[in-house]
């Protein structure tokens, strides 16, 4: 079985979050939609699930985040080429999403990052393939 990977956000107006994610070309699975909660699908192996904020607690004891002083993680998607994060980034950044991090271009590696609605840090990277050492 292919392992898949779930990334729980908690989200201030689930409503914004998922309208910002489909934007960016990601889909809604409604089977784990409703009003608490948004399963926003990135691929076959990759879901964000999106939490308002009072269910999100539910899951931990343990504080929110402030995502406008702290940050909980970075979450880094690959892209297929240079032109690719671009575009993804772009988008984001026209559909209510902000700066994080200047660009990295490293020659064989390139990557640029923003913030969603909530304040989670994204990157997206292209990899050149025959950098890679196998």
């Amino acid at each position: 079985m292919t392992q898949m990977i779930f990334v729980n956000l908690p989200v201030k107006d689930l409503e914004v979050s998922k309208a910002f994610f489909t934007k960016l070309g990601y889909s809604v699975n409604a089977q784990f939609t409703d009003e608490n909660a948004s399963s926003i699908v990135v691929s076959d192996t990759i879901v964000l699930m999106l939490l308002k904020e009072s269910f999100f607690e539910t899951f931990t004891t343990r504080k929110i985040a402030d995502t406008s002083t702290t940050v909980e993680s970075i979450t880094c998607f690959s892209a297929e080429s240079r032109e690719a994060v671009d575009e993804l980034v772009d988008t984001a950044l026209s559909s209510g999403g902000s700066p994080a991090q200047e660009p990295q271009d490293h020659g064989f590696m390139y990557g640029r990052s923003f913030l969603d609605p909530d304040g989670h840090h994204f990157e997206v990277v292209w990899m050149d393939p025959s950098a890679i050492q196998s």
